[in-house]
């Protein structure tokens, strides 16, 4: 996959050259433009439980392939201000990627769902983390800008439950509560994220947890 990444990281826009007889797989929504001889296709690539689990991941139960003949563009864009990275997959272990992070990768990548339990409700994204498999690039989208991370075996790091946007399978995660309950009522702070290394973590300097309650301050909703 060639990306370009421009705009960032408040406004990134991914352009991905798509050469002759080449594929791209898309998050449904996420094309902003196409340039050049650009062919696509709608599908739960994978069947109903595929798109099913994918659903309950945060992203869409579509997903698009864009293909060309004679070689194209397709520029992609996230629903949210924020950066992109692009994140090399070797087939030998997995990313886990949070909910609406996910935007585009190669077709030779597998994008499904993993149960998480109770550790895995990150951004009151429920207990679903997405789980990308294969050889190839995968493009990720964030709120805010991207940091990346490489833990060495035994490293820890603690990350608030907000910021996360991905990680490499290996790094081992648990989900607590900041403090004890005073400092979570008054300090402001309610869930973190311990992750022990080897591997690699990605995080995003903005909540979307945050811009929700921000929202519901300024505009909030009266039922009758």
């Amino acid at each position: 996959m060639d990306v370009s990444i421009t705009s960032g990281p408040a406004f990134a826009m991914g352009t991905i050259t798509i050469p002759p007889g080449g594929a791209l797989r898309v998050e449904a929504g996420a094309m902003a433009m196409t340039r050049g001889d650009i062919g696509m296709e709608t599908s739960t690539r994978g069947g109903f439980m595929s798109g099913l689990k994918r659903s309950l991941g945060g992203e869409s139960f579509f997903v698009n392939d864009f293909h060309s003949g004679t070689g194209g563009q397709v520029g992609v864009a996230a629903a949210l201000p924020g950066d992109m990275v692009e994140v090399t997959l070797d087939g030998r272990q997995a990313l886990m990627v949070q909910s609406g992070s996910w935007i585009a990768s190669d077709t030779t990548i597998q994008v499904d769902s993993k149960w998480g339990g109770g550790r895995g409700f990150f951004s009151g994204a429920g207990l679903i983390l997405l789980r990308c498999t294969g050889v190839g690039e995968v493009l990720l989208a964030s709120y805010g800008a991207i940091h990346g991370f490489s833990l060495a075996p035994g490293e820890t790091m603690t990350i608030d439950t907000g910021h996360i946007v991905a990680f490499d399978e290996t790094v081992r995660y648990s989900v607590r509560k900041a403090g004890n309950w005073k400092s979570t009522i008054l300090g402001g702070e309610g869930l973190v994220t311990d992750f022990v290394g080897p591997g690699r973590v990605w995080l995003q300097t903005r909540s979307t947890n945050d811009l929700i309650s921000f929202i519901r301050e300024v505009n909030p909703q009266r039922s009758s």
